[in-house]
C-alpha cells in the first residue's frame, strides 16, 4: 500500500472478484437489486424445473390430446435495456445503484 494512496487497484479487484456469486455487488453487477440471491445453483434449480415440465408435457398421456400448463419458475424481471446492455458494468455503476433508493 503506498502512503496516502489507499488500497491498490488490483486489491479492490481481488476483493470484488473474491464475493460469492449470491452477493449485492454480484446482483448489481448482473442487473439489480432483483437478482441478490441469484446465484449458479438457483439458475441451475429453475432450468430444472422448466426442463421437467417440458419434459412432462412432452412426454405425458393427456386426455383429449391437450396438455396442461406448467407455470415457469419465478425469475428475475430484466427490462430491455438491461438486457441488450453488452458492455462490462463499472464499479462507478454499482456505486451509483448501490446508493439509489
Amino acid at each position: 500500500m503506498v502512503e496516502g494512496r489507499g488500497p491498490a487497484p488490483r486489491l479492490a479487484l481481488a476483493l470484488a472478484l473474491g464475493l460469492p456469486d449470491t452477493s449485492l455487488t454480484s446482483a448489481l453487477a448482473s442487473g439489480g437489486r432483483e437478482h441478490y440471491g441469484w446465484g449458479v445453483d438457483r439458475h441451475l434449480a429453475a432450468d430444472t424445473y422448466d426442463a421437467l415440465n417440458a419434459n412432462t408435457r412432452a412426454t405425458g398421456n393427456w386426455k383429449k390430446g391437450k396438455s396442461p400448463d406448467f407455470p415457469a419458475w419465478p425469475r428475475p424481471k430484466r427490462t430491455a435495456a438491461e438486457a441488450e446492455q453488452k458492455k462490462p458494468v463499472s464499479v462507478a455503476d454499482i456505486f451509483h445503484r448501490m446508493t439509489r433508493r
